[in-house]
Formats: structure tokens, sequence, C-alpha cells
């Protein structure tokens, strides 16, 4: 049976994972047709290809399988002596990969307990292996749910950093301890200098795009889409980047590493941009994201590439709509700041020097010419799109001298 999981597309799990399986399969294990160990493996399986599949089943928590596994959790955790900590990891990771929605009751016990397994620090094989699932099991607890610091941080801290120098953790493990401490700058942005200034954040994210980058094999995307499915590679970029876009939308402290993270984002564009279109739209987003917050800077994004990027897009006789509108409103951002004179003498200075080099190479590669020949579509796009911030105003788009 994990065999044929495996082979499933997300979708094929919705008829197939019915709140009427779970219940049987109760039934099973409590007539001992099925032994608790086996079910235990299947179960971890079934919930590690749900996630990676990115599979939205919500029929797990109305079973009466849900309701056993609860009590199970609450029965092992409250035992004073002999306390089975394998068995009790085994079900807190069934449990949270099952459900959408996670027990108050049960989930201080089941983060204590998973946040344990993942200080894992041997590096062989099947040591990894269960850090990875404890790390995944704990990634996908709900981001809008509140947690304490005082249950997860100096762990989910020692598990990063020792990480850091010892590379101990899959790159799904590593991945997923990310999104879990970022998830939680939701409700507490206090941790944006944990994230920023001691776990660096930006550079290690940079640095797993990069690598990915490098071992994706770009050319076999067709045959992946022929397939129904994709290379890890391309399931890992596609989780960086929506942690990368989490931490850009909540995270209110930004330093200069983010321009090497926007430069690594510019070369997965540059590298996708032929076969992976998904990719391309997470990649823009996040240009939009950075050029539109106040830790962004033109300055930054000059240097990184994207704006670069962007307006050698715009000149592309493939361009679609829903991108030149991404691409309008990402310059929005940029050219506003060039425009805004500054109080300070030096900052003004820059600032000047920076319009001037952004004005002679959009003159230079004739992107002016570019930008204000979309000037007549543009009431359509906004229309079209409902999107009302893109300017009707050219000038919006360009920085003059």
């Amino acid at each position: 049976m994990s065999g044929l999981i495996k082979e499933m597309n997300g979708e094929e799990f919705y008829p197939v994972f019915t709140t009427e399986l779970f219940d049987s399969l109760n039934k099973m294990i409590d007539e001992k047709k099925l032994l608790m160990k086996n079910a235990i493996l299947l179960l971890k399986r079934l919930g590690y290809w749900k996630i990676m599949k990115d599979a939205r089943i919500s029929t797990f928590e109305r079973s009466s399988l849900c309701k056993m596994l609860e009590k199970m959790i609450i029965k092992e955790d409250q035992k004073k002596d002999k306390k089975n900590e394998k068995l009790l990891v085994d079900l807190c990771e069934c449990y949270i990969m099952l459900s959408n929605v996670t027990s108050s009751k049960l989930l201080s016990i089941c983060v204590h307990c998973l946040l344990k397994a993942g200080l894992k620090k041997e590096e062989d094989k099947e040591t990894q292996k269960e850090v990875e699932m404890a790390m995944l099991a704990l990634n996908h607890l709900n981001k809008f749910k509140k947690l304490d610091k005082e249950l997860y941080l100096n762990e989910i801290k020692e598990i990063i950093e020792y990480h850091q120098e010892h590379r101990n953790l899959t790159q799904l493990a590593y991945q997923s301890a990310w999104q879990f401490l970022t998830g939680r700058l939701y409700f507490d942005p206090s941790l944006d200098h944990v994230i920023v200034n001691e776990l660096h954040f930006e550079r290690e994210a940079a640095r797993e795009l990069e690598e990915l980058t490098r071992n994706v094999n770009w050319k076999k995307r067709k045959e992946e889409e022929k397939r129904d499915k994709e290379s890890r590679e391309t399931k890992n970029l596609k989780q960086w980047l929506q942690t990368i876009a989490f931490f850009l939308e909540y995270c209110q402290l930004w330093n200069d590493e983010i321009v090497d993270l926007v430069c690594s984002i510019v070369k997965i564009f540059r590298a996708a941009k032929d076969n992976h279109k998904e990719l391309c739209d997470q990649c823009i987003s996040l240009f939009e994201e950075v050029a539109g917050s106040k830790n962004g800077s033109a300055d930054g994004l000059l240097n990184s590439g994207a704006v670069e990027l962007i307006l050698e897009e715009i000149q592309q006789s493939t361009l679609d709509f829903k991108m030149t509108i991404n691409f309008f409103l990402f310059l929005i951002d940029p050219s506003s700041e060039l425009k805004e004179k500054k109080r300070d003498e030096m900052e003004e200075a820059k600032r000047k020097n920076l319009k001037r080099k952004v004005f002679e190479k959009m003159e230079e590669e004739g992107y002016e010419d570019t930008v204000t020949s979309f000037l007549g579509i543009f009431y359509f796009l906004r229309e079209k799109y409902c999107d009302h911030t893109l300017s009707l105003d050219i000038s919006d788009y360009l920085v003059n001298v």
C-alpha cells in the first residue's frame, strides 16, 4: 500500500483516503487484525506523502482513528515510569501529519516530543531520516496557531545552529526547521532578530537556493510534466520560495544579506523561465515583496540584478498579460524611492548617483521606449485583473534625471 501511495498524485488522495477508511483501520487495530506497529508505519508513510504532494485532506480529524491516537498520546505522555519515547514520537508524527487541526490539549506535547527527536545529532542515515520526519511533522503545524517561545525557541535554534556547523540534516529537514521558525513570525515579530542576526536566514536561504538550482535537471522538466511528477530538488525549491515569501511578508528586519538572497532568486528565474512557469511566478512575487517593503531598497535590488531582469523580460514578445502586471507593479516601488529627495546630504548624493545609473541603463538598452509602449494597455490590464494599484501614469514606472 505504501508503494501505491507513492505513485498517486495529490488529487487521487481525495476519493481514496476517506473518513470511512480511517475508521476501518481503527477497527482493524481494535480487533487485532492490524498490529499497531504496522499501522504506524502505514500512517507515517501516508502522512509523509500527503505533505509532499500537498494534498489537503480533511477527513482524518473526523475519524475514530484520530480520537484513538489523541487518547494514546495523552496516555503515553502521562506515564511517569517506563514511558515509550519512540512510540510517543511515532504517534505524534502520525497525528500531526494527517491532521489539519491540532488539538490545543496536544499541541505542547507534540511540539516538545518532535523537537526532542529533532535534536538527535548522529549522522547515520537512519537517524537523519528520523529527524527529517520529526521536522516535517513539526512544520505541518498551522502557522497561524500561537505558540509560546519558551516551548520551542531554544531547541529549534540548537537544531539550526548545529546543522550550520556540522551539516547533519537532510535538505528537507533543514528547510522544514526554517519553515517552522519563520512561520512563528505571524504571532511574534520579535523573532526577527533571532532569525536575521543570529541564525542568518537570508544567507542560509541563499546558499540552499544556489545548491538546489545547480542540482535541478531543468531539461527534464517536460518529462516530469508528462508523468505528473516533480523531482525532489524542484519540490524543495518551491518550499524554500514559500518560506522566503512568509519571511519577507512578516519579518520587520532585513540586513545586507538580502541582496545575495534576491540574487539567488534571480538565478532561479533565469534557469526556470523556459519550462517552469510556477517557479517563475513565485520569483516575481518575491521581487514585488522586496520592492514594496520598507526594508527593501532600489540600490539593493539593482545590485542583485532583479531590476535588470525585469527590464529585460518586459522586452520579450512572449510576455503574457498577468506577468506584465507583475513586472510593472515591481517597477513602481524602486522608481518611487529614487524620486524621493533625502534630507541627509550623503544619502541625497547617493540617490542622485543611483538615479543616473538607472536612467542611463534604461536609455542605453531601449528600456524606456519599451516601457512607454505599454501605456496604451494599462487601463485594459487594470480592468481585466481588477488591480487598481497599477498606475495609469507612465512616469511612475520611469526614472528621469
